[in-house]
């Protein structure tokens, strides 16, 4: 009986001892990932476990700077049937005094594919970013954006499209 006894407790001081551990080890794994949240949405954690550098806020560079000048910034492809495919070309001079490299031009969604001039700008000279759109799986109102970044000041420009897609007919 008293083998029972003992064989009994020490299984529930192992089962108490390995839950305990796992809790003590989830706990702190969800404080870390609260902490993180928190982080992210922009307030303050209420414990810290790491220290994240702010962001130096950018400055505008010395010297000479290149200089976008675009014939717009938004276009409106108006009524589309969905499943359209249209292209915008928005072009651009330079206006600065400095050759211009476009680094990188990115999509708001993946039913925009951008392509852009990727040779450096002479001052005076022009480019341009076409900006293709799949109306494919599209309903109603659109309102995208494309944000150019290079090496103007500031260094990032937003470029807008909007159109109004017209659903597929369901009963065909």
């Amino acid at each position: 009986m008293k083998s029972v006894i003992t064989k009994l407790v020490v299984l529930v001081v192992l089962v108490v001892g390995f839950t305990a551990c796992s809790n003590k080890e989830s706990e702190k794994k969800i404080a870390a990932l609260e902490n993180r949240i928190k982080e992210l949405e922009g307030g303050e954690a209420p414990t810290k476990t790491a220290v994240t550098p702010a962001k130096e806020p950018d400055v505008k560079p010395e010297g000479p700077i290149p200089s976008f000048e675009w014939e717009t910034t938004e276009h409106d492809f108006g009524k589309l049937n969905e499943g359209d495919v249209v292209t915008y070309s928005y072009k651009f001079k330079n206006t600065g005094e400095a050759p211009l490299i476009i680094e990188g031009v990115r999509p708001s969604c993946g039913c925009t594919a951008p392509n852009w001039t990727k040779t450096p700008i002479p001052v005076g000279g022009e480019g341009v970013v076409d900006v293709k759109f799949d109306s494919k799986g599209k309903h109603n109102a659109q309102n995208k954006t494309v944000t150019v970044t290079a090496n103007t000041w500031p260094k990032q420009t937003v470029l807008r499209f909007k159109t109004f897609v017209t659903p597929k007919d369901a009963s065909k």
